[in-house]
């Protein structure tokens, strides 16, 4: 038999041998197997790779992280008079008071990350606004800008009395138009400077035709908290896995009806306030008197009152890449660094006095 024919022969005699092969006997995949068989599986000499590694199932890396690893505490701040009563997380004992507020739709928590490391220099509070998170009120559909500044003052009051340390206000989309219209009412003692994420007058009025369209095309509706967290990382409203394990389930309520977890935030009730959240907001931003930081997420985002603003030297805009709308969740680090330098270099301190341990950038002798 010549050479090509024995080459023929043995093909012929594999195919025979591999149409009798039951699949009962077939290698079980690698992606059908537990852990447990692959950790056990021999490592073939011959293999040209190495043996994937365990995979982690869905349930274990979407699982809720609690709080407390963040933030040093809790507590529900009653207001006199009224029957309501706004949580807040606190993290930190000295300096100034870096007072968080969050997004529509997120929660206190969605500054958790962001707290772990900015408490090593400054004391931070993150609200939960009113019809969010674990705050109760009255009615919790009055999102108008107005409500909402006199919670935040009202809050600020319980918990510092009249004569507040130093502060910082922070507020994230929403929550930056109620930083902006607390700082203009220029009724809090104290204030040292005010942090805008990611909202611009301009762009924000401009979305808010479509708002009603985002709200509903969301999913409504979860089998469990680790199905909205996986959901909010897939569906790119969060890209930092474990801001979404921390934040997310504050976010979320469950229907006993319904037998599911939905969106603890109605804001497809709050419609009619959405325009005086914005309206208005670059002035009002630019006319108050303290050291300003606006942070964004893209150079496409700046009205023209800002432009000039910035190019006048009104306030520091820094632009944060690689980040989604929650910059305070996608990069906290990021995002902890500019707050503290934003602190260092405008000398904020409990009453004014510079933070021991904060570098300050060098300046020139006049």
């Amino acid at each position: 038999m010549t050479w090509p024919e024995t080459q023929r022969a043995d093909a012929a005699k594999k195919i025979k041998n591999r149409k009798k092969m039951d699949s009962s006997n077939l290698t079980t995949l690698l992606e059908d197997e537990t852990p447990e068989q692959q950790t056990q599986r021999p490592v073939s000499a011959f293999a040209s790779k190495p043996d994937r590694p365990p995979t982690q199932n869905s349930l274990q890396k979407y699982s809720p992280l609690v709080w407390s690893g963040y933030f040093d505490r809790e507590d529900d701040i009653s207001i006199p008079e009224t029957d309501n009563v706004f949580h807040v997380y606190i993290a930190g004992t000295e300096g100034p008071v870096v007072f968080c507020l969050h997004g529509g739709g997120y929660s206190g928590l969605s500054f958790a990350l962001a707290a772990s490391k900015i408490k090593e220099k400054a004391r931070v509070v993150a609200m939960d606004l009113r019809g969010h998170g674990k705050s109760v009120t009255e009615n919790d559909v009055d999102l108008s800008i107005e409500t909402m500044c006199n919670d935040v003052l009202a809050v600020m009051k319980a918990m510092y009395g009249d004569s507040p340390p130093a502060t910082v206000l922070v507020g994230h989309s929403m929550g930056g138009s109620v930083a902006v219209h607390v700082a203009a009412k220029r009724l809090l003692p104290n204030l040292a400077g005010l942090v805008v994420v990611d909202v611009v007058e301009g762009t924000a009025m401009a979305s808010l035709i479509h708002m009603q369209k985002i709200l509903s095309s969301r999913m409504q509706h979860f089998s469990s908290v680790e199905k909205a967290i996986e959901w909010s990382v897939k569906g790119g409203s969060l890209r930092n896995v474990d801001s979404a394990r921390v934040s997310v389930p504050s976010t979320l309520k469950y229907d006993d009806a319904k037998k599911c977890y939905t969106y603890r935030a109605c804001l497809e009730e709050t419609e009619q306030y959405w325009r005086g959240w914005y309206e208005g907001l670059s002035d009002k931003y630019l006319s108050c008197p303290v050291p300003k930081l606006l942070m964004l997420a893209g150079t496409d985002r700046l009205d023209r009152a800002l432009t000039i603003g910035q190019m006048q030297g009104k306030f520091q805009m820094v632009l944060v890449r690689h980040t989604g709308h929650a910059i305070q969740e996608d990069v906290p680090e990021e995002f902890s660094n500019l707050i503290l330098n934003f602190i260092s270099r405008n000398r904020i301190g409990p009453h004014g006095i510079e933070i021991p341990g904060l570098r300050r950038p060098s300046q020139s002798l006049p």
